[in-house]
């Protein structure tokens, strides 16, 4: 009965000596963080900077409110051809949530950009890096946007950043912005003309007279007139201004921001409208 006795014994010590030896070894492993900087490391072959750049701007559901699910899925995750410009205006390897220290005040989820940025990796020139400059913030009117406000001159300062810091090229602006707008009947009637001088006005201050805009067609609206505000962003009578539809996307219990799944779908719809964009000015990206 003895050697039956020890065989708990035996069991446990094992036990303990697997533990030890994990605990051994996830001290030797580097944090996720150092995994992420590892894709910026001077031995890196995409240490240098980005040379697409997409501007993220609008309100929350830019900024992202679909729920950080683990495990991220996988157009979710870090890529080390994808990187994000920071608040501090240092590039930094993208990964969710993109906006966290741009829409500070608010909980910042997954949005559309990461799915968006992967689907175009998938066709871009192995060595070509991309790079996602977030400048949404919550709960904003379009008015908050216009030239002069903080947010507008907080973008095309962020814009400007990211061109003169890597020397690379605004591929598209990507616009989600109206939810707010559908509160207040004014609001909403003049929407149009509030985007069309936006547009315009970035235009002009970035030097880019051909700069593309992809708007998204809201899903949600806070208020009563999401109708009024959806068919002015049809009507923007402007060239080189798309418009990809997000209306029938699943929402949160909200409803009123767009879930994990819907913004999985969003980005590659917004990736398939440039696409197709530059396919048909005989340019793939």
């Amino acid at each position: 009965m003895k050697p039956m006795a020890r065989q708990p014994l035996r069991l446990l010590l094992a036990a303990v000596a697997a533990v030890a030896m994990l605990s051994f070894l996830l001290l030797l492993a580097p944090p996720p963080d150092a995994l992420l900087s590892a894709f910026l490391s001077p031995s890196s072959p995409y240490a240098h900077r980005p040379k697409l750049l997409f501007l993220l701007a609008g309100q929350s559901n830019m900024a992202g409110r679909g729920a950080l699910a683990r495990p991220l899925p996988p157009p979710y995750l870090p890529h080390p051809r994808l990187l994000r410009l920071a608040a501090s205006r240092r590039w930094v390897p993208a990964a969710p949530p993109l906006h966290a220290d741009i829409d500070t005040h608010k909980t910042c989820g997954l949005g559309p950009a990461m799915p968006f940025a992967h689907r175009l990796l998938l066709l871009l020139h192995s060595d070509e890096v991309l790079g996602l400059v977030p400048c949404a913030v919550g709960g904003t009117r379009i008015w908050m946007w216009a030239r002069g406000q903080p947010l507008y001159e907080a973008a095309i300062d962020r814009a400007r950043a990211a061109v003169a810091d890597g020397g690379g090229a605004i591929g598209a602006v990507l616009w989600f912005q109206g939810e707010s707008d559908t509160i207040e009947l004014d609001d909403a009637r003049s929407y149009g003309a509030k985007m069309e001088r936006l547009v315009a006005d970035l235009r002009a201050d970035l030097h880019l007279p051909n700069l593309l805009v992809i708007q998204v067609g809201l899903a949600s609206g806070e208020g009563n007139y999401t109708d009024i505000v959806r068919e002015a962003q049809k009507n923007i009578n402007l060239p080189n201004v798309l418009l990809v539809d997000a209306m029938g996307l699943p929402l949160r219990d909200d409803q009123l921001h767009l879930s994990t799944e819907a913004q999985l779908q969003l980005g590659n719809m917004l990736a398939e409208a440039y696409l197709k964009f530059n396919s048909s000015r005989g340019s793939m990206l």
